[in-house]
């Protein structure tokens, strides 16, 4: 095919007033529902249910304003009423609507989770690469400090870190973020230990590349997969610690909405009032079950959830 005829073909496929100009845009259309269809076939029943539930709670946390029928903090004379058609999952103890609390706590949820996690790579990534390509006594002294730190349970670790720290928001992705360091840094050790063996590495030294280029370049990208699926797999034991410590009382204080605080203040109710604590513990599980079955799924696409040394990489349980 010549440029002529390649440039006819353009021309009559986006031209005006041509059977070719509604050909050509249909395709365009009907793209993002094509590819829809194929995840759902490729994916099944209840990881897409999931993967759809994952993106209802992004999208209360960037658009709660619009979404939600009323204030969060708005207190009303309508206390304690049962989900019903004005307040379709009831009120709390003030007359605030619980909805509108359940779709604003989605935000602090998401955004201490996905601070705490990215947090966590970075540190976990650099305190991993240090230990792996730093020779023999700099791994193994590292590595001891990480197994001190992996001896204590995550969630133990993140409790202990926010009453050090005190209460509120940061000292939450602090801590959490602390908690996964020692697992990030033990997955990048192993990696790194397998990538800098190989034959590209050698040939790196031979050419005069400086170790920080080699880190940057070589074997960083040869791990970036095995992290990412590790991170989104902690995203939702994240979720799950950030809600455990507000339902302690360590993090957001009321009347901020937050599903572990209001967890906390429903289960006063929950003989009287049962939708307090129901509503913000189903919005926990179903968010904790999107991000694993989404954890799952970049693992079957980040190089079939594989190490580099062909090992099956978990991300069930990764904390």
């Amino acid at each position: 095919m010549n440029r002529d005829e390649a440039e006819g073909r353009v021309n009559g496929s986006f031209g005006s007033g041509g059977r070719g100009s509604s050909r050509g845009l249909v395709p365009l259309v009907l793209s993002p529902f094509a590819w829809m269809a194929r995840f759902f076939q490729h994916q099944g029943l209840m990881r897409s249910l999931m993967m759809l539930v994952l993106v209802a709670v992004v999208i209360c946390a960037v658009f709660a304003e619009l979404i939600a029928p009323f204030s969060p903090t708005e207190i009303g004379y309508d206390i304690l009423r049962s989900p019903n058609r004005k307040y379709l999952l009831g009120t709390d103890q003030l007359g605030r609507d619980v909805m509108s609390r359940v779709i604003f706590g989605a935000r602090p949820a998401l955004l201490t989770a996905g601070a705490s996690v990215l947090a966590g790579v970075l540190l976990g990534v650099t305190v991993g690469l240090v230990a792996g390509y730093g020779g023999r006594w700099v791994g193994a002294v590292v590595m001891r400090a990480v197994d001190v730190m992996l001896a204590l349970p995550g969630l133990v670790m993140a409790m202990v870190v926010v009453v050090i720290l005190g209460n509120g928001a940061l000292s939450i992705v602090l801590a959490i973020a602390l908690a996964q360091v020692p697992v990030f840094a033990r997955m990048v050790y192993g990696e790194t230990l397998s990538v800098k063996r190989r034959a590209f590495i050698d040939a790196a030294r031979v050419v005069g590349c400086s170790n920080p280029r080699i880190i940057g370049v070589h074997i960083l990208p040869n791990i970036a997969s095995q992290a990412a699926v590790l991170a989104t797999a902690a995203l939702g034991w994240s979720i799950l610690v950030a809600a455990t410590l507000n339902f302690l009382g360590f993090g957001f204080s009321p009347p901020d909405a937050s599903w572990g605080v209001d967890l906390q203040f429903g289960r006063q109710w929950i003989y009287q009032a049962w939708w307090l604590s129901v509503m913000p513990g189903v919005a926990i599980a179903l968010t904790i079950m999107a991000s694993n079955l989404l954890g799952d799924l970049v693992a079957d696409y980040a190089g079939g959830g594989y190490r580099s040394d062909g090992r099956r990489l978990r991300v069930d349980g990764v904390i």
